[in-house]
C-alpha cells in the first residue's frame, strides 16, 4: 500500500456495533478471549493421524521475522509450470453478491470450499471478517490507531462521522445443511470488542487431505474510506469484503514446527496473508455503473431490470476487490512480453482525471516489461488500474492481485512534480502484485517483504529510467536551488536512519509509531541498495530472480530470502551481516573523518655521527639550511603548485566509527591531484592512516563513490585540510532561497 508517497510529499512541502448480532445470538463469545489451547509437538517418528481433532494453535500474537529457511517441500515445493495449475489452490470462493449503491452496502451468498494440507482432522475454521475493523473505535485497528497514529503522519487517521462506519454481519454459514455456530476470537490478544476474526465450529471434521464446503450468507456495510477501503461519494472501492479464510501454516513453512492457524486481528498497520485458490464473483450493481475488478471479466454484463450483474474469474490470486462508480471511463491497450501471455491493460478514471489515464497506463505497461524481464514473466491475463476520483485518495495507492488503485493529479505535465509522482504511485501499487501478489508473503508479521522489497525494486526501476526525484526540477527551480537528489538518495534522507526504532523485519504491529512502520519502505529500499553495491548490481538481480522463480505462488519468509541471496550470491557471510544490522537488529552506521594533518618533513637538529665522530647541528643552522634548500628549489620551479617543495610531507588520516563497523574506502587527494586510497574493513572504533608524498594532501573522504546510503551523516565524511565555506554557504543560500521562496508563495495568498 502506498503509505509512503503521502510521506514523501509531506517532506518537500462511538459506533453501533451492529455485525454482531446475528453471530452473538448463535454463540455469545467468552468472557475473556482465549486462544486454542497448543498441542504437543508432532513425534519425530511417523505416526497415523489422530483420530479425534485436536486443537491446533495460532501463530504467536508477536510473529514476526523468520530466521529458519522454509523446507524444500513447503508449499507444495517450487512451481516449476509443468503443474496442471500456477499455484496450488487450497481454496475456492463462489460469490453472488448484490450492490446497493445508495447504502453503499453489498449483500452477499459465498460458497467457501477448502482443503485441508495438515496430516490431522480439523474441527474448526477460523474467518477474517476484515471490514469490521471500522465497525468502531473499539476494535483493534482503532485501538492501535489511536497510540500508533499520533502525530498523524501516516493515512487513516480521518475522523469518523455518523453514518460513515462499516461492519460485515456474518448471517449464517452451513456444512452440508447443518447450520453451524461461530464465535469471535482474538488471537493476538486484541480487545474484547475487536470482531475481525471469527471461529466456525464444523458439524463433521475435516479429515487430513480433505476437503470442506461451506456455504455462508453476509452483509458488509462499506465505511467511508478510512483507509483501503469504502466509498467517497458515488465512488465505491469494494476490497476486504467478504468472510475469508485463515491460513493453516505445516511444519516446515516459514518456521512453524507444528501445525498452526495464522489468523492474525486486523492490526492498524498490517495488510493481509492469504492462500491461493480460485475466485467466481458475480456483482449486480446499477446499470449506470461501471465495475473494475480483479481478475478476467466473462462477457458483457448482463441485465437485470435496472442493475446489471458483472462477472469475473480469475485463479491463483488470493484475495478479490472491486470498484463501482457511475461516470467513469475506460482505456484499453494489449501487452506482450516473453513467457507470458497477451495481458490487457486496463485503466478506469474520472473524467476530471482523464489527463492520468495515459500516464498510469504507459507506467503500467512499462512495469510489466520491467518486473517481467527482472524477476519473471507476469502470469495473468489482465492487469487493471483505477484512478480515484477527488477527495478520494485514501482509496489511492492501495493493491490486489491483477488490480490497484493508483492516483491523482489535475495538474499532470511532463517534468513536474506529477508526472514523478504519479509513475511512482503506478509503479510501485503495480510492483505488488509480484511481491505481494505472486510472493504472496505474509504482511502482518513481515511487511519488509511486501513493502520493503517492492518499494527497493520500484527504486530500481526509476534508476534504469533515469528518472531522478521531481525535487530536482521545477520546484527547487522556482526557489533558485538545483539539488541533484536520485530515487535513492531521496528514501535515504526520510529513512530515519539515525534513530530506528524497531527492526525492518519487525511484525506491522509491534512498532514504536506508525511513522516508524512507514520506514519499513525507504529503509529496506536503503538497505538493499547497499547490499547490493556490496555484491554486485548483476548479481543481485540473479538473486532475486532465483528468489522469485524458488517462490511465487507459495509464501516466503526473510529466512528464504536471505538464504537465497546467500546462496546465489556466493558472500554469504555479506549478506548475514546487512540481515543481522538492519534487518535483525536496529544498527546505525556513521562513519567520519575525524582529523587530517599534513605536514613537511624536515631535517631534524641534534646530534648525529659523521665518520665516526658526533656532529651537532643546532637550531639556527638547521632552520637556515631548511631555508635556503627551499630557496633553491623555488627558483628551479617558479610555477610549482601549493603543497610541493623540497621536502616530503607526511599525512595523517584519523577515521572514527561511531555506529555499525561496514567495508569503507577512504581517498586521500593530494596538493598534485594525485589519490591514495585504503580500505577500512575491520572492527576498530577508529583507524589512522599515514601517508608520506612529495606533495601535501588537500582532503581525505569516506566512500568517495557514495555507496554507503545507510550512513545516518554524509556530511561528515569529508574534510579539507584548508578551511572551505563551500558547503555551508551552498547549504545557508539553498534554504534562504527555500524560505524566502515559500515566504513570496505566502504573501501572494
Amino acid at each position: 500500500m502506498r503509505r509512503e508517497a503521502a510521506r514523501v510529499v509531506r517532506f518537500v512541502t462511538a459506533g453501533a456495533f451492529s455485525c454482531a448480532t446475528a453471530a452473538w445470538a448463535q454463540s455469545p463469545p467468552p468472557a475473556t478471549p482465549q486462544a486454542p489451547a497448543v498441542s504437543a509437538p508432532a513425534a519425530a517418528t511417523s505416526v497415523a493421524p489422530p483420530a479425534v481433532p485436536v486443537e491446533i494453535p495460532f501463530a504467536s500474537p508477536h510473529a514476526a521475522f523468520v530466521r529458519t529457511p522454509s523446507a524444500p517441500t513447503a508449499w507444495g515445493g517450487p512451481r516449476t509450470g509443468s503443474e496442471a495449475t500456477l499455484s496450488d489452490r487450497v481454496v475456492s470462493y463462489r460469490i453472488q453478491a448484490r450492490f446497493d449503491a445508495d447504502k453503499h452496502a453489498v449483500d452477499g451468498q459465498q460458497q467457501l470450499t477448502w482443503r485441508n494440507r495438515s496430516d490431522r482432522p480439523v474441527a474448526a475454521i477460523f474467518l477474517h471478517l476484515y471490514l469490521n475493523a471500522f465497525e468502531g473505535e473499539g476494535s483493534t485497528f482503532f485501538t492501535e490507531r489511536n497510540v500508533l497514529a499520533r502525530g498523524g503522519d501516516t493515512r487513516g487517521v480521518g475522523k469518523v462521522k455518523k453514518g460513515e462506519w462499516g461492519y460485515i454481519d456474518l448471517q449464517h454459514v452451513e456444512q452440508d445443511g447443518a447450520s453451524l455456530k461461530w464465535t469471535f476470537v482474538h488471537p493476538d490478544n486484541g480487545p474484547a470488542t475487536d470482531h475481525t476474526v471469527v471461529r466456525v465450529d464444523l458439524a463433521q471434521p475435516v479429515p487430513a487431505g480433505g476437503s470442506v464446503t461451506l456455504d455462508m450468507a453476509f452483509h458488509s456495510q462499506l465505511p467511508r474510506v478510512i483507509e483501503r477501503t469504502g466509498y467517497v461519494g458515488k465512488f465505491n472501492l469494494v476490497a476486504q469484503w467478504f468472510p475469508k479464510i485463515g491460513v493453516l501454516e505445516l511444519p516446515g513453512e516459514r518456521g512453524a514446527t507444528e501445525p498452526r492457524w495464522n489468523v492474525h486481528e486486523f492490526h492498524f498497520n498490517s495488510e493481509f496473508f492469504a492462500d491461493f485458490g480460485e475466485f467466481d464473483v458475480r456483482m449486480t450493481v446499477p446499470k449506470a455503473y461501471t465495475v473494475g475488478a480483479v481478475g478476467e471479466q466473462q462477457g458483457d454484463p448482463v441485465p437485470e431490470g435496472n442493475d446489471l450483474t458483472w462477472h469475473f474469474i480469475q485463479a491463483d490470486v488470493h484475495d478479490f476487490a472491486w470498484m463501482a462508480a457511475p461516470d467513469f471511463k475506460t482505456i484499453e491497450t494489449t501487452w506482450n512480453g516473453p513467457g507470458s501471455p497477451a495481458v490487457k491493460v486496463k485503466v478506469l478514471y474520472p473524467a476530471e482525471y482523464e489527463i492520468d489515464a495515459k500516464p498510469v497506463q504507459k507506467a503500467t505497461t512499462d512495469s510489466l516489461t520491467y518486473f517481467s524481464n527482472t524477476l519473471g514473466p507476469y502470469p495473468y491475463k489482465t492487469v487493471t488500474a483505477v484512478v480515484p476520483p477527488f477527495n478520494a485518495s485514501e482509496a489511492g495507492g492501495m493493491e490486489y492481485p491483477t488490480f490497484f488503485t493508483a492516483d491523482y493529479a489535475k495538474d499532470y505535465k511532463h517534468g513536474n512534480l506529477s508526472e514523478w509522482f504519479i509513475d511512482f504511485v503506478t509503479i510501485h501499487e503495480f510492483g505488488h502484485g509480484y511481491f505481494y501478489g505472486l510472493l504472496a508473503s505474509n504482511e502482518f508479521e513481515e511487511p519488509m517483504l511486501d513493502e520493503g522489497l517492492n518499494e527497493y525494486w520500484d527504486d530500481r526501476m526509476l534508476r534504469e529510467r533515469k528518472q531522478d526525484v521531481w525535487l530536482t526540477k521545477p520546484l527547487w527551480q522556482f526557489f533558485g536551488v538545483q539539488p541533484p537528489i536520485g530515487v535513492f538518495q531521496l528514501e535515504r534522507m526520510i529513512a530515519t536512519l539515525n534513530h530506528p526504532g524497531d527492526p525492518l523485519g519487525q511484525n506491522s504491529w509491534d512498532r514504536l509509531s506508525s511513522g516508524q512502520y512507514n520506514t519499513v519502505y525507504s529503509r529496506t529500499a536503503t538497505a538493499m541498495h547497499d547490499l547490493e553495491e556490496r555484491l554486485g548490481k548483476d548479481v543481485t538481480e540473479k538473486a532475486f530472480r532465483q528468489y522469485y522463480a524458488t517462490w511465487h505462488f507459495r509464501h516466503p519468509s526473510i529466512g528464504d530470502l536471505q538464504a537465497t541471496l546467500a546462496e546465489v550470491s556466493g558472500k554469504p557471510d555479506v549478506v548475514a551481516q546487512v540481515f543481522e544490522q538492519y534487518v535483525y537488529g536496529t544498527h546505525r552506521i556513521d562513519d567520519s573523518v575525524k582529523d587530517l594533518t599534513s605536514d613537511e618533513v624536515l631535517p631534524l637538529a641534534g646530534v648525529s655521527m659523521k665518520d665516526g665522530k658526533r656532529v651537532e647541528l643546532s637550531s639556527d643552522d638547521n632552520d637556515d639550511a631548511i631555508e635556503k634548500q627551499r630557496d633553491a628549489w623555488k627558483k628551479a620551479h617558479p610555477d610549482a603548485k601549493e603543497g610541493t617543495g623540497p621536502f616530503p610531507y607526511r599525512t595523517i588520516v584519523t577515521v572514527w566509527r561511531d555506529g555499525s563497523p561496514v567495508p569503507q574506502v577512504l581517498k586521500v587527494t593530494f596538493a598534485d591531484d594525485s589519490v591514495e586510497t585504503v580500505r577500512w574493513d575491520d572492527q576498530r572504533r577508529w583507524a589512522r592512516f599515514l601517508f608520506t608524498k612529495p606533495v601535501k594532501a588537500k582532503s581525505a573522504e569516506l566512500d568517495p563513490e557514495q555507496k554507503i546510503y545507510l550512513d545516518a551523516n554524509k556530511l561528515n565524511d569529508s574534510r579539507t585540510l584548508e578551511a572551505n565555506h563551500a558547503a555551508t554557504r551552498r547549504w545557508t543560500s539553498d534554504f534562504a532561497a527555500l524560505f524566502q521562496g515559500i515566504y513570496s508563495l505566502l504573501v501572494t495568498l
